[in-house]
């Protein structure tokens, strides 16, 4: 089972947009085999900064280990799952 973070700031546009296309990818790369926690950082500064996050939206793979962030730009898959340490398939 693989775990990720997403942080977004509010629900804006952009931010629901970034969870679409997320819970896709991640429907597809691990036939839903994964949980997926979305975290505001309006709403929960504290937790941002405890985990470093600095921008967003911020992706983070908390397991398996080794734990992986990715920032910015998620729309390309391949290399979101690259940054990650997944193999696309």
């Amino acid at each position: 089972m693989y775990e990720f973070k997403l942080y977004v700031v509010g629900r804006t546009t952009k931010s629901t947009r970034v969870i679409e296309e997320l819970k896709t990818l991640l429907t597809s790369a691990f036939d839903g085999h994964y949980s997926l926690e979305v975290i505001d950082v309006t709403q929960s500064p504290q937790l941002a900064q405890t985990n470093k996050v600095l921008a967003t939206p911020t992706l983070e793979k908390v397991t398996p280990k080794p734990a992986r962030k990715v920032v910015g730009d998620l729309s390309n898959s391949e290399t979101v799952l690259l940054a990650l340490g997944l193999t696309p398939e």
